[in-house]
């Protein structure tokens, strides 16, 4: 039986609805904070800020927003529940663990070259993920969503440890690298990370929509996946790497940010329903907007301060996660 929803957007809503949302909010990030409009548009220092420090950032904004939904339509498309979050299940903090450990090294004098913090973070991310779906699963099928959960709280608090354990150990300048990073910032943003990230989306973007019909399938079980033809272990293989790549690269690029990840797919489903070739290119529009109006916030509330990215993102999606888990509750009450 098919459960109808008030309103369901179609591709043209998709498309019309990406379209018109991140212009607006792209021009807010440009313009908003303590300097004067006509200050960035008529004077050269202005110039400079707005088009060297301010648009790199707002597009890094966007691309590490839609990575993260990217990443949590894929990770609660694999494990069939619309609670799995990259960072909810320790695949932020495996990834933050590898980072640390180059920022680490890097504070003891070794000249490290700048591609191995996203592979230390990558091979991080990829180890968290795997360590905790072993954790959750019993032969082929995963267990309920709070053994999964619960694997993630272990490997995140494990993960949390480590990077402790080397920010005592780190030297003053490593320290306040790691400790500003951990929290969360697009402060470092520039045109090599705005780059390397669109590399990133333009890989998934041709990967994955061939595919978003077997995660489809996928929702109705591994044994009715494999009953349709698909390989069910190489499909969740390339979730995995995929998911780990994605997340590796955004917390490479500015650390941890929580719950993009958790709110982009589930706002997506609300609208489109569950297929994920509606789903996911929805979600992407949206979590790029969400973090880049929660970036904007974080500027805008304290100018000329500003709070970590980290700490806003977690502030807003918390109260979503746990109203979530409620209404999950209340569907198996």
């Amino acid at each position: 039986m098919c459960l109808k929803t008030p309103f369901l957007f179609g591709r043209q809503h998709i498309l019309l609805l990406s379209v018109l949302l991140p212009p607006p909010l792209l021009a807010l990030a440009l313009f908003s904070g303590s300097q004067n409009p006509g200050w960035l548009l008529h004077s050269d220092m202005g110039q400079t800020v707005l088009w060297q420090l301010r648009l790199p950032r707002a597009l890094l904004a966007f691309l590490v927003g839609a990575l993260l939904a990217w990443a949590g339509v894929l990770i609660q498309g694999m494990v069939r529940n619309p609670l799995a979050d990259p960072g909810l299940i320790g695949v932020s903090g495996g990834a933050a663990v590898g980072a640390a450990l180059v920022l680490w090294l890097g504070g003891t004098g070794l000249l490290l070259p700048l591609w191995l913090q996203p592979l230390a973070a990558f091979m991080g991310a990829m180890l968290a993920l795997l360590i905790v779906l072993r954790l959750g699963q019993q032969g082929n099928s995963l267990h309920a969503m709070s053994f999964l959960i619960l694997a993630g709280i272990a490997v995140s608090v494990l993960a949390g440890a480590i990077i402790g354990l080397l920010s005592y150990l780190a030297t003053d300048n490593a320290l306040r690298q790691i400790t500003f990073w951990s929290l969360g910032s697009l402060a470092g943003a520039s045109w090599l990370w705005v780059g390397l990230l669109t590399v990133v989306l333009l890989l998934a973007l041709w990967f994955w929509p061939r595919r978003l019909r077997q995660l489809d399938a996928l929702l109705l079980g591994e044994v009715e996946a494999r009953s349709l033809g698909i390989d069910v272990p190489r499909l969740q293989w390339q979730v995995v790497v995929s998911v780990a790549l994605l997340v590796a690269v955004t917390v490479a690029a500015c650390g941890i940010i929580g719950f993009i990840g958790l709110i982009s797919p589930h706002l997506a489903r609300l609208l489109t329903g569950a297929a994920h070739r509606r789903v996911l290119p929805l979600a992407v529009v949206l979590g790029g907007c969400l973090l880049l109006a929660a970036d904007t916030l974080a500027r805008s509330l304290i100018a000329p301060a500003e709070i970590p990215i980290g700490i806003v993102t977690t502030l807003l999606g918390a109260p979503v996660f746990i109203a979530l888990l409620v209404r999950e509750k209340r569907r198996w009450q």
